[in-house]
């Protein structure tokens, strides 16, 4: 029978591992191949294929109509980003069947992918998914399917201005019990830029100041929150992908976090340009304070495919930790005037004392930072006092050379 015949039918796409996913990005090529293996010569009809790419969300709510009266409402949306179709094996036009031998037999294919696309998700209330299927039609037999699903990458550059902007934010909160007020807690943040991709280090920089009468903890922690849009109606998922918990701060006391490190862990990127379904990350650093709700601060997050650029990396880190006024460079002459003499300038212990490394004291917190390296690259020794005498004069005992020799 035709069923003892067909010993494989399966779909192979190109660049990806046995059993394994195959990734793309939008625009590129995806190229593959439909395998057919027979145990001996079998009539076929005809092999089509299709790839399809769609967003779907999905979700019901229990709802109320009176003391013993209930219904469910379902809210359901679906957006199609590809859709392709092509015949790899079409039946003769004489409506007969096609006839193959027995072994194996590969039909490729290649489509191109649309220059815009949603990065693949799965989500507890939607999904986005894309995936090829074949169909081989056979004579006095069902259809036959099989499915390979792909993994689609949308590219988010962090290496844009928008991405690398600083965040900062504050907020403050009245710690009160039984109507009674207890004090203050304020928090201020700040972070580097707003773009990071996953494996990367977020330093947070904070200020926590409790004017309570009591202990408070502070903690910060990334925020995923998965949106799901249908008929109007929003459904939201947040989970906490990872976080930290800071010491103690006593009752009167400030806590400062000089670049505290938050490693992001493997996470999928931002989904910002899908009309029902959407991923978005925040930093959410809260104070917990007891007998009264969490002081909450939120900073915005985008989580990126292409990491940051090395130049980008140092200048960033340089310029939002350290707040440098380069302003005086604006006011460089652009024909100087000769430059006094070195020795009615400085004096020789000035030159002395010039040539120490500077205090720990006299820097602070900026030997801690990159800065500090930034300057030593321009740190010069001063050329020597000038003197009209000759340092080194010429020996007696030495016979002046005839320039004829």
């Amino acid at each position: 029978m035709i069923f003892d015949r067909l010993k494989r039918f399966s779909i192979v796409l190109e660049g990806a591992e046995r059993d394994g996913p195959a990734a793309f990005s939008p625009g590129q090529a995806v190229s593959g191949r439909v395998v057919l293996e027979l145990a001996a010569a079998a009539r076929l009809g005809a092999l089509r294929l299709r790839a399809v790419g769609a967003a779907r969300v999905h979700w019901t709510e229990s709802r109320s109509a009176g003391s013993s009266t209930a219904y469910t409402q379902s809210y359901s949306d679906q957006v199609e980003f590809l859709s392709h179709r092509d015949t790899l094996l079409a039946p003769p036009d004489n409506g007969e069947s096609t006839v193959l031998q027995a072994g194996r037999h590969e039909f490729p294919f290649t489509f191109q992918l649309p220059e815009t696309l949603v990065t693949s998700f799965e989500g507890k209330h939607g999904s986005v998914r894309y995936w090829v299927k074949a169909k081989l039609h056979r004579p006095w037999a069902t259809v036959k399917k099989a499915k390979r699903e792909f993994t689609v990458i949308e590219p988010i550059d962090i290496n844009t201005p928008a991405l690398l902007a600083p965040q900062a934010g504050a907020k403050e909160k009245l710690a009160r019990a039984w109507y009674c007020n207890r004090g203050q807690v304020s928090v201020s943040a700040k972070i580097d830029r707003k773009g990071y991709t996953p494996g990367e280090v977020i330093p947070i920089f904070a200020e926590i100041d409790n004017c309570t009468s009591r202990a408070v903890v502070p903690k910060a922690a990334i925020i995923q929150t998965q949106t799901f849009i249908a008929r109007g109606t929003k459904k939201q998922k947040r989970s906490v992908v990872t976080s930290i918990t800071g010491d103690s701060i006593p009752a009167g006391k400030r806590e400062v976090w000089h670049g505290r490190a938050l490693k992001i862990p493997p996470v999928g990127p931002s989904i910002l340009q899908c009309r029902i379904l959407q991923v978005e990350y925040s930093l959410k650093v809260c104070v917990d304070i007891p007998g009264t709700s969490k002081l909450l601060l939120e900073l915005p997050l985008v989580i990126g495919t292409i990491p940051l650029h090395p130049f980008g990396s140092r200048t960033s880190s340089v310029s939002s930790q350290y707040s440098v006024n380069l302003d005086w460079l604006s006011t460089i002459l652009e024909q100087p005037e000769a430059p006094p003499e070195y020795s009615a300038v400085v004096s020789s212990p000035e030159a002395e004392q010039s040539l120490a490394p500077p205090c720990r004291s006299e820097l602070g917190d900026i030997l801690e930072g990159p800065f500090f390296a930034y300057i030593q690259e321009f740190r010069l020794r001063p050329p020597p006092l000038y003197s009209e005498v000759d340092p080194n004069p010429p020996s007696d005992s030495i016979r002046p050379r005839c320039m004829t020799c």
